[in-house]
């Protein structure tokens, strides 16, 4: 029989339902160095506490590194799609936060863009910019102007992956600039492309992500990636009785401890899905 892992969360949320795991609070780190060293998997550490884990202790951690350095920060995201995928990818600059590089987005977008704060989630930090008056407004509390064409969708779609697979996707919906469920956008799980699945697929193989919601939009047959959430809401999966916290068991149950990279099943590569699939957007 297989020895029992030792598993210790950080998130007791993300894994209520995972059997045999520990929690700790994440300021409980210092005071549990062995324990954490001898565990075979860390789970949903703060990102504070991700350097410390893996350079001090030799913690192997979930999410994967890569999910938190893409899937936390839309620069980062923004970079490695340029390097994976750069034709799924909006327009996009990345500047600094000066009077000269604002004139440089108008020049380049006109009106209306999308200006984000690269550190954000849940439809918050997300602007849309209609006149220059809007843009002077924002700009002294930036750091960076990060700008972005402004696509024509009155949806999007969130592709969950967790582990090697997309365990779930759905459409949100809504009336309003932001279609995220969290400001009221409507989930609807039907008619899923398998164009974005596959998109997924590639992104996060390409990344090195293994658990991350992707937001992607489609314009005229063509699908293109907004950005990714390392800890993306789970509403609409608890809504639908997705359980995230057993995908993520069974990807642990899967993986090696010992080794870099995960012991992975054979299995097909198409995903595994709760809705529809279409051919089309």
């Amino acid at each position: 029989m297989d020895r029992e892992k030792k598993l210790i969360s950080f998130d007791v949320f993300r894994t209520l339902g995972i059997e045999h795991v520990r929690a700790l609070k994440p300021e409980q780190m210092f005071a549990c160095r062995d324990d954490l060293r001898q565990a075979d998997w860390v789970l949903f550490p703060e990102e504070w506490q991700v350097n410390p884990l893996i350079h001090t202790l030799g913690c192997r951690i979930f999410p994967s590194v890569a999910s938190y350095r893409f899937g936390q920060n839309k620069i980062e995201f923004t970079r490695a799609m340029w390097m994976v995928a750069p034709e799924h990818m909006p327009e996009t600059l990345i500047l600094p936060a000066t009077s000269e590089a604002a004139e440089q987005v108008i020049d380049r977008f006109g009106f209306p863009f999308v200006v984000k704060i690269p550190r954000s989630s849940m439809g918050q930090g997300v602007f849309k910019i209609e006149c220059r008056r809007d843009l002077e407004a924002l700009l002294p509390e930036l750091d960076v102007l990060y700008a972005q064409e402004m696509l024509p969708i009155d949806r999007d779609l969130r592709v969950v992956w967790i582990g090697d697979e997309v365990v779930a996707a759905y459409w949100r919906v809504s009336d309003d600039f932001h279609n995220n469920i969290s400001r009221g956008g409507e989930a609807d799980f039907s008619a899923i492309p398998n164009a974005a699945i596959a998109l997924v697929q590639r992104l996060a193989r390409g990344m090195g992500i293994d658990h991350a919601g992707f937001d992607l939009a489609c314009v005229d047959g063509h699908w293109y990636a907004i950005e990714a959430n390392v800890r993306f809401g789970n509403d609409a999966l608890r809504a639908k009785g997705i359980n995230t916290a057993k995908r993520i068991a069974d990807w642990l149950d899967h993986c090696d401890p010992v080794q870099d990279g995960p012991e992975t099943p054979d299995k097909p590569d198409g995903p595994m899905q709760p809705g529809r699939l279409a051919t089309a957007c």
